[in-house]
C-alpha cells in the first residue's frame, strides 16, 4: 500500500486491483482518531503499538477526513480516477456516506465500524467476501482471512473495562471550561458590537439583515421565474453547499484571488462559511452535482435559459438577478439529506432563489429553508418533473396569497408556466410558528423584529 498524502495529516492507503472493467474501483481507506481521549484507550490498551505496526497512526482529530480536509491526492491517482471516469471508494467510520463524504473524487463512501476499516484497508478493496477471501498474506506466506483477527466479544469486554476507565472522562470535564492556551490567549475586543475587519475573508458582515424593515414583508411574490438548476433525487446538503476545497478558476477562487489570497491558501469552503460572499459562490458548486439542464455533463454550472449560456451556478444568478427575474429550482426526492448544513439554505436565499419545488425534502433541510424565507414546495404523491414534462425551461409562476393570514401549513399551492402547464402542489411548511418565521422573511428576520419591539415595562 502507499501513503498518498505528503502533508502528514492523516495515513491513507490506496491499492488499485483487478475488477470486471464495468466495476472499476480505486479504494480509499482510511483511519483517524475522531475523539481526542480516544488515543488514551488504545494506547492503555495496547492497541495502537500494533496499528503503528501496520501503518494507521494517529494523525489528526474530528474532521480531519472530511470532504478533502486532509489534502490532494497524489496527481496519478486523481489522473487515473477522472480520465478513467473510476468509481472510487472510501471506507469511513463517521456518520454520513454521501458522495465525495470523504473525497471530492470518492463517488462511493461505505460506513463501518472503526476496526472494519482498518480491515478493508488490509484487504485494499472493497470488493471482497470476507468468509471466503483473504485480506492479506502473512509472513509465514499463509493467507490471513477476517476470522483470524476479529477478536471475539468476550475480547472487546474485556479491554473495554481495562482500558475505557472513568478517570478519564473525569480528568476531561473537570478541566473542559478552561479552555487552553491559545484559546486563552486570544485578544478580547472590547466593542459592545463586533468589529468587522472589511479585509477578512474568513468573517465577513452577512448580507441577511441589511435594510431590513420593522415591517414584515409577507409571503414572497414569485412570477415568471427562471428554473435556476434542475436536479434528481438524493441531492445533499453538501451538493448544495459544499465544504470542499476551493478550486482554481471556480467564483469563490476569483474572489479570493481579487483579495490577494494566493491559491495555496484558499483552503476550503466550510473553513470561510462565516463569510457570506464565500457562502453563495459556494452555493452548488459541488463538482459531482448533476444539473438537468446540462444533459448529462456533471459540475458546478447551469444554464442561463434566456441566453442559452453555461455559466458557473453563482454567475447565472446573478446574471438572472442583474435582470430582475426571479428563480426557482426543481427537484427530485430526498432533497437536502446529509447533515444539517445551515449554509445549504443561506447559499440559495444569497443567489435569489425564491422556492425549492421537489418531490420530498430531508426533513431538517426543509425546516431551513423555511428559516430562509424560501417557499418549499412538493410535488403531490405520483408526480415529479419529468411525470409533469417540467424540461426547467420554463417560467414558473407559483399562486400562493401574499397576506400570511390566507395561507394555512400544509395546503395546495398552484404552479403555472409560461407554456400552459400548471400542477398543484404541496406547501411545506408545517406549523403557524413556521409560518410566522415565513412571514418575516425568515427566523433571523423574525428575531430582529422581536427584539426592537418595545417591550411591556416601557
Amino acid at each position: 500500500m502507499e501513503n498518498l498524502l505528503k502533508s502528514g495529516m492523516e495515513v491513507w492507503f490506496l491499492q488499485q486491483y483487478a475488477v470486471p472493467q464495468t466495476h472499476q474501483i480505486l479504494a480509499l481507506l482510511l483511519v483517524l482518531v475522531l475523539w481526542q481521549r480516544k488515543p488514551a484507550n488504545w494506547v492503555l490498551s495496547g492497541l495502537q503499538e500494533y496499528l503503528n505496526k501496520q501503518g494507521f497512526h494517529i494523525v489528526g482529530y474530528g474532521c480531519t477526513t472530511c470532504i478533502g480536509n486532509s489534502g490532494d491526492l497524489d496527481e496519478s491517482v486523481s489522473a487515473a480516477i477522472t480520465e478513467n471516469d473510476v468509481v472510487a471508494a472510501a471506507v469511513l467510520s463517521g456518520n454520513r456516506n454521501y458522495e465525495g463524504r470523504v473525497h471530492p473524487l470518492t463517488r462511493a463512501n461505505y460506513l463501518a465500524s472503526p476496526p472494519l476499516v482498518v480491515v478493508y484497508a488490509l484487504a485494499g478493496t472493497v470488493d471482497i467476501d470476507f468468509e471466503k477471501e483473504p485480506i492479506g498474506v502473512g509472513k509465514d506466506g499463509k493467507e490471513v482471512y477476517f476470522r483470524d483477527v476479529w477478536p471475539t466479544a468476550e475480547e472487546i469486554e474485556q479491554v473495554i473495562k481495562s482500558s475505557v476507565l472513568p478517570e478519564m472522562f473525569k480528568s476531561t470535564y473537570s478541566s473542559i471550561t478552561k479552555g487552553n492556551d491559545e484559546w486563552n490567549d486570544l485578544a478580547v475586543p472590547k466593542e459592545m458590537l463586533f468589529p468587522w475587519d472589511p479585509k477578512s475573508t474568513y468573517i465577513h458582515k452577512p448580507a441577511y439583515l441589511e435594510n431590513l424593515a420593522m415591517s414584515p414583508p409577507g409571503s414572497p411574490s414569485v412570477k415568471d421565474a427562471y428554473c435556476l438548476l434542475s436536479l434528481g433525487d438524493s441531492i445533499t446538503t453538501d451538493h448544495i453547499s459544499p465544504s470542499g476545497v476551493i478550486k482554481p478558476g471556480t467564483p469563490a477562487a476569483k474572489y479570493l484571488l481579487e483579495r490577494g489570497v494566493e491559491p495555496k491558501n484558499f483552503t476550503t469552503y466550510g473553513s470561510r462559511r462565516a463569510n457570506d460572499e464565500i457562502v453563495v459562490r459556494g452555493a452548488f458548486a459541488n463538482i459531482r452535482i448533476v444539473n438537468k439542464l446540462l444533459k448529462g455533463e456533471v459540475g458546478p454550472k447551469t444554464v442561463h435559459v434566456p441566453t442559452q449560456e453555461k455559466l458557473y451556478v453563482f454567475n447565472a444568478a446573478m446574471k438572472y438577478k442583474s435582470e430582475g427575474h426571479d428563480m426557482i429550482i426543481l427537484a427530485g426526492d430526498e432533497y437536502g439529506a446529509g447533515s444539517s448544513r445551515d449554509s445549504a439554505a443561506k447559499g440559495p436565499l444569497l443567489l435569489g432563489v425564491k422556492s425549492v419545488i421537489a418531490k420530498g425534502f430531508e426533513r431538517i433541510h426543509r425546516s431551513n429553508l423555511v428559516g430562509m424565507g424560501i417557499i418549499p414546495l412538493r410535488f403531490k404523491d405520483g408526480e415529479d418533473a419529468d411525470s409533469l414534462g417540467l424540461t426547467g425551461h420554463e417560467k414558473f409562476t407559483i399562486d400562493l396569497p401574499s397576506n400570511i393570514s390566507e395561507i394555512s401549513p400544509g395546503q395546495d399551492v398552484t404552479v403555472t408556466t409560461n407554456t400552459g402547464k400548471s400542477f398543484t402542489s404541496t406547501l411545506c411548511i408545517n406549523t403557524q410558528v413556521e409560518l410566522e418565521y415565513f412571514n418575516h422573511g425568515g427566523i433571523l428576520p423574525y428575531l430582529i423584529r422581536k427584539l426592537a419591539e418595545p417591550s411591556e415595562e416601557q
